[in-house]
């Protein structure tokens, strides 16, 4: 450009644009002169006290908004700028308009059309709208003379605000609900059929649940090929940022994983968090790690899944992971980033390999003791910590929420026939567990090696039971367990309707039903696992001399063994 047409367009920015009309006559003249001289569409991001906060120079069909500063969000559902730019061929708002208005939150959009003689015609503008206010999001207005506009774009968008608030359950800051936690909206974008979509995200918002997020929207869309770089089209992302809008939720959670690209392209598209069902469980173990091992092993897992998602000047990783390569630092900064990953990944293993150790030598003073080994596992919430507590009178932490347990317990469970065992609490298992999980997981999951027996616990009560199951059986097979001894219990029997109980009976027809929380059904449990480990390793079962029936006792691990004629009444509180 010349420097004449530079500063005609630094002028630009010494105005005040008036929110009634947007503009004035002698404004809109010499907008549309500037435009037309340099060929170019030109635009003002206009804020609500008229002034230009960007002033923009694209090409013939269009314009590209810079990033822009999201501390106006925090205090308000809008932008708070109004986009105002010439359209050199006298065409209308076009879809590219609407959807920067939609992903940017923009007060309105107005495209000031010209003739051949570089002379403004009409104004064209489109507004957003109130939930239900119309069949589209947004509200595109007749087009009018450039010189008979009285339009208040302040009190328009102000009034948008004060209906979006109202129907966003009147939060007091955006993105999080009156109790604090951030708002949400859980993506599904599938082949898959809508009803296996549907089950996944009842999942999904289990989770969202335990990481501490309130669902404001549900969206599932079922697709024939998942779009490799946004995953959905436009359209449809557009319908999800105007439900994050009207729910005021700040963060998009994608069913699924997705690749670091994806991450990024929808970040920058919606201008939300962006995160996936990985890291959702990623974060939700960060919060429950209580141990040093546990948090070790959280915090490998966690730099195994940044590692290949470093990446240069990306905005949507400064969004996601509090700034790590976001800030265009250069090669340099991100090599050493990676460095650093590498090195901490280093240390953490070698500390892990130490725990492996010392876990080893454990059960190996197990083993020699004679003491059989039965663990608990199966799907997450499924009840194994509550199982755990009520069969050896603990108090370990058993609470209505996923991954609850994420280091392993240990306990003895001791029968007054004089047997005892070492029952154990291990994580428990989610269906697509996460690689970066499994792998740091296995100081932990090694566990499993060492037992003699498992009992795999299922949610009876769950509507997903069956997958569930099957789910668990299948890591087990991954993990070469297949082969240990297993029974299997239904727990959370009290919950089953007595309609839906013979069909699960006929489901699984080997299962043990019971219920951890009113122990219903727990002597039938200890009686078949003394049945099982008794001609195992420490097996020392006796008979009661008055009654000749073979007892069970549950109680602490210090609690001194007495004997009892029924075993449901050995099982103390």
């Amino acid at each position: 450009m010349k420097p004449s047409q530079v500063k005609a367009l630094e002028r630009l920015g010494t105005r005040r644009y008036p929110a009634v009309g947007g503009y004035t006559v002698d404004q809109a003249r010499e907008l549309a002169a500037i435009a037309y001289g340099i060929g170019r569409q030109v635009g003002l991001l206009i804020d609500r006290k008229g002034r230009p906060a960007h002033i923009i120079v694209g090409n013939q069909k269009g314009i590209l908004i810079p990033e822009l500063d999201r501390a106006r969000l925090s205090s308000g559902r809008l932008r708070g700028l109004r986009l105002l730019h010439v359209h050199l061929a006298g065409e209308p708002l076009n879809e590219e308009d609407l959807t920067d208005m939609l992903f940017l939150r923009l007060d309105s959009v107005a495209a000031l059309t010209i003739d051949g003689l570089a002379a403004p015609v009409a104004l064209h503008v489109a507004h957003l709208l109130p939930p239900g206010a119309g069949d589209a999001p947004y509200d595109v207005l007749p087009p009018r003379p450039f010189d008979r506009v009285d339009e208040d774009f302040t009190a328009l968008a102000e009034a948008l605000e004060a209906e979006l608030a109202r129907e966003g359950e009147r939060i007091d800051t955006p993105g999080k609900s009156a109790s604090g936690r951030e708002r949400a909206v859980l993506v599904s974008v599938a082949s898959t059929p809508k009803p296996v979509q549907e089950a996944s995200l009842d999942e999904l918002a289990a989770l969202a649940d335990t990481a501490g997020l309130d669902i404001a929207e549900r969206v599932v869309q079922r697709v024939a090929t998942v779009n490799p770089k946004f995953l959905l089209g436009k359209g449809k992302l557009a319908e999800i940022e105007i439900a994050a809008l009207r729910a005021g939720a700040s963060l998009l959670v994608f069913d699924g994983e997705l690749s670091p690209s994806q991450i990024r392209n929808l970040a920058e598209v919606t201008q939300l968090r962006v995160i996936d069902r990985t890291q959702l469980i990623l974060d939700i173990f960060a919060q429950h790690a209580a141990t040093r091992s546990g948090k070790l092993q959280v915090e490998m897992a966690q730099l195994k899944y940044l590692q290949p998602r470093l990446v240069r000047q990306d905005r949507a990783m400064s969004r996601l992971m509090g700034g790590i390569g976001g800030r265009g630092p250069g090669e340099t900064k991100l090599e050493v980033d990676r460095r650093r990953i590498r090195e901490r990944i280093g240390r953490i293993k070698d500390e892990l390999k130490e725990l492996r150790k010392r876990r080893a030598a454990a059960r190996a003073g197990r083993a020699r003791a004679g003491l059989p080994v039965v663990s608990l596992v199966g799907y997450t919430n499924a009840g194994k910590s509550t199982l755990l507590n009520t069969l050896t009178g603990s108090a370990v932490l058993a609470e209505n929420r996923l991954f609850a347990t994420l280091d392993p317990t240990s306990r003895r469970l001791r029968f007054p026939s004089d047997h005892e065992i070492i029952l154990t609490d291990t994580v428990g298992f989610i269906r697509e567990l996460p690689k970066e999980l499994k792998e740091a997981f296995r100081a932990t999951l090694e566990e499993l090696e060492a037992a003699d027996l498992l009992v795999a616990v299922a949610d009876a009560s769950h509507p997903e039971v069956e997958a569930q199951a099957a789910a668990v059986a299948d890591i087990l097979q991954e993990m070469e367990l297949g082969d240990v001894p297993r029974l299997f219990v239904l727990n959370k029997w009290d919950s089953v309707p007595e309609e839906l109980r013979g069909a699960l009976r006929n489901v699984f027809p080997e299962a043990i039903t019971l219920s951890a929380k009113t122990r219903e059904g727990l002597s039938e449990l200890t009686g078949a696992i003394l049945d099982r480990v008794r001609s195992g390793p420490g097996a020392r079962v006796t008979r009661n001399n008055a009654t000749g029936a073979e007892e069970a006792e549950a109680g602490p691990a210090d609690a001194v063994p007495y004997a009892v004629p029924d075993p449901d009444e050995a099982l103390i509180d």
